[in-house]
């Protein structure tokens, strides 16, 4: 085992970390640039075939080659994207939060009509029911001829 450590020094296991993460960021690369082609809209089906092969025939020049036309474009689309997909998400959530065209004006119009409600005195008057006299109970005829139930200490019933 410590044979080992001195087959493979310091600086090589440097050099293969970085080598590692260079095949990382040409993997990543490459799939940016495949899925920016089949974004792109300004190009035709043949153009875009076109760019496929070349890629996959010359790799390393023609991703170099395709970033330098069109590599400025990339981030355009890329944006122009999430700002579809934001767009989406936000009619998404006002639909499914029950708002479809209500402005912040809208709801500010609707808070103001329910507190000037809640604030009249008729809002706060509910109908009461009538109470009955502890004589009305003893004798059978509660306010609504109703027998009430509670219950004891013990768990049992008690009927007035």
């Amino acid at each position: 085992m410590l044979a080992a450590v001195y087959q493979y020094p310091i600086l090589d296991f440097f050099l293969t970390m970085l080598y590692f993460f260079l095949f990382i960021i040409w993997i990543w690369l490459l799939i940016s640039v495949f899925v920016d082609i089949f974004r792109s809209h300004d190009m035709g089906g043949w153009a875009k075939a076109l760019w496929v092969i070349f890629i996959i025939i010359l790799p390393f020049l023609g991703v170099l080659v395709y970033l330098i036309a069109r590599g400025g474009k990339m981030h355009e689309r890329a944006a122009q994207q999430a700002a579809q997909q934001q767009k989406a998400f936000d009619q998404y959530v006002k639909q499914a939060a029950g708002t479809p065209g209500d402005t912040t004006a809208d709801q500010l119009a609707k808070l103001a009509d329910l507190k000037s409600q809640a604030s009249s005195p008729m809002a706060n008057s509910t109908p009461r029911r009538p109470r009955s006299s502890p004589a009305d109970r003893t004798s059978g005829r509660g306010g609504h001829g109703e027998e009430h139930r509670t219950q004891t200490s013990r768990g049992e019933e008690e009927t007035r």
